[in-house]
């Protein structure tokens, strides 16, 4: 694919669509429709990360390991991290605008050789990552769904195949959302944007209005603990990083939408750096607040929601109705945060499909002549959350094994790729043309930074919360990556290695000149 990297500049001059070039270049014809603008891709990335609602389901596990000082210090750490990240990324997908993403900067990067393996292996992380994301979202919104029910109605005796039939539902909203309305998505995107910070501002002022301040500023700031049963505070405190890590979570899901956004190479990295610039503040103001009005920790743990959050903003508005409508408003943001994940996951199936790297690539890659959309893999993605949230009717302990994949799965299809674009920048930096973003001179830090952050989260994302460990508390994504790993290993020699060759040529710079 390289000899499309170095073309005549009056061939580039005379094709008009910047966007169509781009993809030319990098051997792919547009079939997707480009909708989405900075507004409306920025409103996509901070409603799929959702951080300062993110915080509200997760923060109890950081409380466990490293306390609120740990939280409070450990949100800095992982915004800087996922700054780092985020800022590679956008630097790459401003070279390659491709809606495969990871994989598909790693063949660019990788030596002859290895491209078509280390492509297929980051491939095969990323899809099954955002799969597994897809039906841990889809689970997170509709359990909590229940759990609002719960808080509101103390008759109602909840069933785990209840939660599974409210998982299906989810799921036909955003089929609704990614099939017949996906024209409407980025409008749709830009009023969730909206959404996301008016709801920060009334969530954060009714919190603080109303909820009796027990904290003092040195059990905020400085208060370090290890309820976790580790060897020591420092220990625990990373055990703990993986609550603002998962807040923080799926920041790649912007750069599978790439060709479905106007002027992506200018626009796309400029957004993902907005979203975390504007996640991080309101989930750190946020985090800060449910610190000082955390109440009665003990009942939030015990509650029958299953969710201390809504335990924490019932007793901080002293009103079942004021904490189950302040939920809501949280359960609001969960459904939309999952439309944006089915639409994410569908792209990196799609586009790996594109490729010829799954079984059935072309039925799996089919594009809706009219409507433009991957029709086939958001329905794929859809029914593998459903089938997935049938496991939760028989055990919730292998579902949630299943799903705390996630981190792993995601960090380690962004480890390959930044790993070979620092090595090329460093030994072979003629080999990179610069995108119109581009880091510059603090390229090498910045990167050799997201490599130093990957390897850390994905460390300590297999560690379990507690110990002594039992299967219960077991953290099963130590298991689970590894399976992946073994699976796309075999998967290469059985299938893989006769059928993928990389990134498909579909068409060439030349073919667009006039």
């Amino acid at each position: 694919m390289e000899e499309y990297k170095q073309t005549e500049p009056e061939v580039l001059e005379t094709i008009s669509d910047v966007d169509e070039r781009e993809l030319a270049i990098i051997g792919k014809k547009p079939v997707l429709r480009r909708n989405f603008a900075f507004l409306s891709i920025l409103g996509f990335s901070c409603s799929l990360m959702i951080t300062w609602e993110g915080m509200f389901s997760v923060f109890i596990f950081g409380l466990l390991n490293g306390g609120p000082g740990g939280l409070i210090y450990g949100f800095l750490l992982c915004w800087i991290g996922y700054a780092t990240v985020v800022a590679t990324m956008g630097e790459l997908v401003s070279m390659w605008p491709t809606a495969g993403g990871q994989y598909h900067w790693t063949h660019k990067l990788a030596p002859e050789g290895w491209k078509n393996v280390l492509s297929y292996i980051t491939g095969w992380q990323s899809v099954i990552a955002w799969q597994a994301s897809a039906a841990s979202a889809g689970y997170l919104t509709a359990t909590t769904l229940q759990g609002l029910v719960i808080n509101s109605q103390s008759s109602y005796i909840p069933q785990r195949w209840h939660g599974t039939l409210l998982v299906f539902a989810v799921m036909v909203i955003c089929l609704l959302f990614n099939t017949f309305l996906a024209k409407q998505l980025p409008k749709v995107e830009s009023a969730i944007l909206a959404l996301h910070i008016v709801g920060f501002f009334v969530v954060l002022i009714t919190l603080v209005v109303l909820a009796p301040h027990k904290s003092s500023n040195a059990d905020v700031w400085t208060l370090f603990l290890n309820q976790g049963g580790y060897s020591s505070k420092g220990l625990s405190f990373f055990v703990g990083l993986i609550t603002p890590v998962f807040a923080f979570a799926g920041a790649d899901g912007a750069v599978h939408m790439s060709e479905e956004i106007k002027n992506s190479s200018h626009i796309l990295p400029w957004a993902m750096i907005g979203s975390i610039g504007i996640n991080g503040l309101t989930g750190f103001t946020m985090l800060i607040g449910i610190l000082y009005c955390i109440g009665d920790i003990e009942a939030a743990l015990g509650t029958p929601t299953g969710y201390p959050f809504i335990e924490i903003l019932t007793q901080g508005t002293k009103s079942i109705a004021g904490g189950t409508t302040l939920s809501a408003l949280l359960q609001t943001m969960f459904i939309f945060a999952t439309l944006g994940v089915v639409a994410s996951a569908s792209r990196q199936l799609w586009a790996f499909a594109r490729d010829n790297a799954v079984p059935n690539a072309r039925f799996i890659s089919y594009v809706h002549p009219t409507m433009k959309i991957p029709l086939v893999s958001i329905g794929i993605t859809a029914t593998i959350t459903c089938l997935l949230s049938l496991i939760n009717i028989g055990s919730a302990t292998v579902f949630n094994a299943i799903v705390s994949l996630t981190v792993a799965g995601f960090f380690g299809s962004y480890l390959i790729p930044f790993s070979l674009f620092l090595y090329t920048r460093i030994y072979h930096p003629s080999r990179l043309t610069p995108g119109p973003w581009s880091l510059g001179r603090w390229g090498v830090f910045v990167n050799a930074f997201a490599i130093l952050w990957s390897v850390l989260v994905m460390f300590f994302s297999f560690w379990p919360t507690m110990i002594p460990v039992t299967p219960l508390t077991m953290n099963w994504s130590c298991l689970l990556w590894g399976a992946t790993m073994i699976f796309a290993g075999i998967f290469w020699v059985l299938h893989g290695r006769r059928v993928y060759e990389g990134p498909v040529i579909e068409v060439h710079l030349t073919d667009l000149v006039a």
